[in-house]
């Protein structure tokens, strides 16, 4: 038997309640969205002229797929910044986001007294820790995380509430328009997807069984464009530290410019690499031309290739339908890498142990 279409084994394999995180992403998005309606968002905080927010690997992460969602809808500047310092122009016209899921992360900590000290419009989320003291104390906006549908506890399975709360907040700051009826289709829509990557799905109806499968034993290369970017970063995350799996992402068309040229050396680049492709409809016609040559230049360099072509019918759809796949994926890859418990995160803990010191 396919060793993944066996569902005893692969719920056995269940440590920290991962598969339950993995469902659970709609279950997040509907909380987060009834819990930020009760965030009071001040008057001044409408009045902002651009975006930054700073928050660390998981935490992260959602603020990465929002950029890549809404670029070409956003009016002023918005970025992501993972730093103990603020930019210079950060200001009174500056909403500045701290995120951090565990409220400890010690880089936007780090940065929250020069940002009020310079008049920024301060926002909090997190599940509690320094940054909800801080804005507490100081009686600024913040949204509390309560995380009831993240039993794995781990930052990165988290992005529903952390994507959806800083979406929210936006919304709130008069920032980003979104509707409650696309929410509920986002919610729909990932509750399909949900059947169709389950453990219970065999490997032959099942992409993110394959995928896993054919990238077992070799290094991802993560490639998408546009407004997926966002999630090819958070894909290549979650590979990392869900599957033990080393992996790196780029995006099209600027891997046009320069990558292929470095797929001749040293040889054994053919044998480690596997290109994957996370291909949409909704791309730039220039783009959509663009990932079949590059796919048959990456095969002339004798390297293999995967894709998954999305479905979703919009951006926002197709976006958190990535989402989830990816989920699923860095499950199926972790089992097929035996890995014990993909929630454990040994490597980052000792960092982290070490720092302390």
């Amino acid at each position: 038997m396919n060793q993944l279409d066996d569902t005893k084994k692969i719920i056995e394999k269940n440590i920290g309640k991962f598969l339950e995180t993995i469902s659970a992403l709609p279950k997040q998005i509907e909380q987060t969205w009834e819990d930020i309606q009760s965030v009071t968002i001040p008057k001044s905080y409408r009045s902002v002229q651009n975006i930054v927010v700073n928050g660390m690997g998981g935490s992260g992460l959602g603020s990465h797929i929002l950029f890549s969602l809404y670029f070409d809808q956003l009016s002023i500047p918005l970025r992501v910044i993972h730093s103990y310092s603020i930019p210079a122009y950060v200001g009174k016209k500056t909403l500045y986001v701290l995120s951090s899921y565990s409220g400890t992360t010690e880089e936007p900590v780090a940065t929250a007294e020069e940002a009020l000290k310079r008049g920024a419009k301060v926002i909090g989320i997190t599940t509690g820790g320094d940054v909800k003291n801080f804005c507490l104390k100081n009686n600024l906006p913040c949204f509390i995380i309560n995380p009831i549908h993240n039993p794995s506890k781990q930052p990165r399975m988290g992005l529903g509430y952390s994507i959806f709360g800083i979406l929210g907040l936006l919304k709130h700051c008069g920032v980003i328009d979104i509707s409650d009826r696309e929410v509920r289709g986002v919610i729909s829509h990932l509750a399909q997807m949900n059947k169709k990557f389950s453990a219970e799905t065999p490997t032959s109806k099942n992409p993110a069984k394959t995928v896993a499968q054919e990238l077992h034993g070799s290094i991802p290369i993560n490639v998408a464009a546009e407004f997926l970017t966002g999630n090819v970063h958070a894909l290549t995350n979650q590979l990392n530290e869900n599957s033990k799996n080393f992996s790196a992402y780029f995006m099209l068309s600027e891997l046009n410019h320069h990558l292929m040229e470095g797929l001749i050396a040293p040889k054994s680049v053919a044998e480690s690499l596997r290109f994957f492709f996370i291909e949409s409809a909704l791309y730039h016609s220039r783009n959509k031309k663009r990932f079949p040559i590059t796919k048959k230049v990456v095969k002339k360099n004798n390297i293999e290739i995967s894709s998954y072509q999305v479905e979703g019918k919009s951006k926002l759809l197709q976006s958190f339908e990535v989402l989830l796949f990816g989920s699923y994926l860095s499950y199926y890859l972790s089992i097929l890498n035996k890995v014990k418990d993909p929630a454990a995160i040994p490597w980052v803990d000792y960092f982290k142990r070490e720092l302390k010191k």
